[in-house]
Order: structure tokens, then C-alpha cells, then sequence
């Protein structure tokens, strides 16, 4: 795996709130692999990003996500440095309490609770 890899699983909103979430990380990691389901039957929504840090993304400025409709449970998952940058960018943009976290030998799991 070259460059930085970072999986989201958003639980407890709806599919707007997915989309915000999303928007929030992707000035520091691109556009996701696939754009979360819009359909709110969908009870987990999941996002994966790759970004090669020698092609960073377009932007850099904190993310715009906008407004969650509820609280939500987000899940992130890839390098340190991944799950360090998308904890910043989610606390920059919504009011973020973290929850637990996991860490292995190269991976780390962050667990957040992500309030409008």
C-alpha cells in the first residue's frame, strides 16, 4: 500500500450526515473511492480514501461538511497519520468527543461521537 489509506464508518444519521462527514475529509484526502449511498434506509454508511501524500488534494483549507442532523457515531480507520489528520479535520468542523481507540503495530482505530 503506497501513500495513506483511510477507512470511515459513520453509524446513527442519516445519508446527508454521511455526506457531510465525507465533505469535512476531503481536503485533506481527496474524493473517496465511492460516494457514501444516498438512500436513509442505510443504517452504516462506509467511506474508503487513498491518497498518495505526494499528490496531495486539491484545498487544504479545514473542511466545510455542514450540519448533522443528530449525533452520529463515527469510525476511523488506516496509518496514524491518517487517523490523526481526520480527527483534526472532524474536530475542526463538528463538536467531536472521542469514544476509544484500538492501536496495532502500523493501523489505528478511533472511535468518535460527532454532534451538529
Amino acid at each position: 500500500m503506497s501513500g495513506t489509506e483511510l477507512t470511515l464508518t459513520l453509524s446513527g444519521g442519516t445519508a446527508a450526515d454521511a455526506r457531510a462527514v465525507v465533505r469535512a475529509l476531503e481536503p485533506a484526502f481527496g474524493a473517496p473511492e465511492e460516494e457514501p449511498p444516498a438512500d436513509d434506509r442505510v443504517t452504516v454508511h462506509t467511506a474508503r480514501f487513498e491518497h498518495d501524500p505526494a499528490d496531495p488534494p486539491p484545498g487544504g483549507a479545514p473542511g466545510t461538511g455542514g450540519h448533522l442532523s443528530g449525533a452520529v457515531t463515527v469510525t476511523v480507520q488506516g496509518s496514524p497519520q491518517a487517523v490523526a489528520k481526520a480527527r483534526e479535520r472532524l474536530g475542526h468542523t463538528f463538536t467531536a468527543q472521542e469514544q476509544g481507540s484500538v492501536s496495532g503495530d502500523q493501523e489505528q482505530e478511533w472511535q468518535l461521537l460527532l454532534e451538529p
